[in-house]
């Protein structure tokens, strides 16, 4: 098992449901992403260059979805958070049922589009 997918596995829940969820989504979506481990959180590259990450914020409890180039997404912008990030954006989620599938795949389609 690769450290991305240990840190997935050991996330309590509602984490682990979630980010696993995602991993699903991310991977079915767009199959040419590669899952690494970097900055101590899984992080997927596409072409070699950072696409994005899943972090469990437990202090904060959501996961965050982190887009590399989140400011080029310009699309369901009322769905991402920025917090005064210049190039970054995310997508946070608390529980597995508030995950918009259809949102989530529109984003990744259209941040995959800049690489």
């Amino acid at each position: 098992m690769n450290p991305s997918e240990e840190y997935i596995l050991n996330q309590p829940e509602p984490y682990r449901t979630v980010l696993l969820h995602l991993q699903v989504i991310i991977e079915t979506t767009l199959p040419e992403v590669e899952l690494l481990y970097k900055y101590k959180i899984p992080f997927y590259y596409i072409h070699k260059k950072p696409f994005c990450y899943l972090n469990a914020s437990h202090k904060k409890q959501f996961v965050d979805l982190g887009f590399w180039k989140g400011n080029q997404i310009d699309i369901h912008q009322n769905h991402l958070v920025t917090e005064n990030r210049k190039m970054m954006a995310s997508l946070r989620y608390k529980s597995l049922n508030k995950i918009n599938d259809k949102i989530l795949i529109e984003v990744l389609k259209r941040a995959a589009s800049f690489y």
